[in-house]
């Protein structure tokens, strides 16, 4: 594979700086929030069937909240409109991460399990665009329908997870697609795999990979999607845990490192998401 240019201009570096502040928001002081309640308590429960409700009158109820960028650059947030909720310093460590692969000519795509609304691997792919680099793929997994119910007795770590009841999470294929057409990266370096990770990655025709970000939440989906994608991850490549914060998420990232003798240092994004660099085969 021949390498990209990764020595960005000073104007490409202001665009990529700016698409970050809009893909999270941050430049716009956006004051309303999404509700979100406890799925266990009595608004948690009624919330859904009232939101599905409104829905027919494309009625939403929100929150308003002041905008605190210290909030949002950390991720700390759910922003009502942006394409992504992870904050400017994960999507700063993206692109430390594409931006390294490119020059040291990494080979593989990148793959984010767990797209939302898409921001994320609309960056990945809008690096790639400014680094002048045809001929890797960005691959979107998701189910596009929330989170999985917990398989509770295969995947103990993940009893009592109430994820999938929250419908916030839901966000269809076709918006997430008009989201990169709004952006102008809606082609054929885009590859969507519309599922359960456990039906989708083992069957992606995806040979090897330079990057994997792993936003499932859950200890199921975070392995599922461990055990299919680590063996594609080129010597040089990354992953990137989203939710490292979340216990059922590290635990699967524990306990796959420790079964497959994984002893890359593991160094910290954030408040919730850390990052490696494999070393070896």
């Amino acid at each position: 594979m021949r390498k990209a240019p990764v020595q960005l201009d000073e104007g490409t570096t202001r665009y990529i700086t700016l698409l970050k502040k809009s893909l999270t928001r941050s430049i716009f002081e956006d004051v309303y929030r999404p509700l979100v309640y406890h799925p266990e308590s009595l608004k948690g429960r009624l919330y859904p069937y009232l939101k599905q409700f409104l829905a027919r009158f494309r009625v939403e109820m929100v929150k308003r909240e002041p905008f605190d960028p210290k909030v949002r650059e950390v991720g700390k947030d759910w922003p009502a409109a942006a394409e992504t909720m992870i904050g400017l310093k994960r999507m700063d460590n993206i692109q430390e991460c594409v931006l390294s692969v490119l020059k040291n000519n990494v080979p593989g795509d990148f793959i984010e399990t767990g797209v939302w609304r898409g921001g994320a691997v609309i960056f990945m792919r809008a690096l790639l665009d400014v680094c002048k680099d045809k001929r890797r793929i960005v691959w979107a997994a998701d189910s596009f329908a929330g989170l999985p119910k917990p398989d509770e007795k295969k995947y103990g770590a993940d009893k009592g997870d109430k994820l999938h009841q929250e419908t916030t999470l839901a966000v269809s294929l076709e918006e997430v697609k008009m989201n990169f057409a709004k952006y102008g990266y809606l082609d054929e370096q885009v590859r969507f795999l519309k599922g359960w990770f456990k039906d989708t990655l083992p069957n992606a025709p995806i040979k090897k990979l330079a990057l994997i970000r792993l936003d499932g939440d859950m200890y199921e989906s975070t392995m599922d999607a461990l055990t299919v994608l680590y063996p594609k991850l080129s010597v040089g490549g990354y992953v990137i845990v989203d939710d490292w914060c979340l216990p059922a998420c590290k635990r699967a990232v524990e306990d796959y490192r420790k079964a497959h003798h994984i002893t890359d240092k593991i160094m910290k994004v954030d408040w919730a998401s850390v990052y490696w660099q494999r070393s070896a085969k």
